[in-house]
């Protein structure tokens, strides 16, 4: 299985074999290709991590989790989400 994202986002541990039954890798993508998986919207996720691309600094300075704690108190890490939905993410 694999991990895609694009480069400038922040990096989380792979999870582990356990939490989805196989070894997970990560696989940076540019913006444009990205945009080249053609689903559904696969557009606009390409031109939003291509402007995190341009903008990262300005991207990740309005993002606080601490605010988003206060907003939402059950925020989750991605280890405990995960923990929570990996059965629901369809493994082929």
């Amino acid at each position: 299985m694999w991990l895609v994202s694009t480069s400038p986002v922040r990096r989380w541990p792979p999870p582990s074999p356990e939490a989805l039954g196989e070894a997970v890798q990560h696989a940076d993508l540019s913006p444009d290709a990205y945009r080249a998986l053609g689903f559904p919207g696969a557009d606009d996720l390409g031109n939003m991590f291509q402007h995190h691309t341009l903008f990262k600094d300005e991207a990740r300075g309005l993002r606080s989790v601490e605010i988003s704690r206060k907003l939402n108190p059950e925020l989750q890490s991605f280890s405990a989400w995960l923990a929570d939905n990996a059965g629901r993410i369809p493994i082929e």
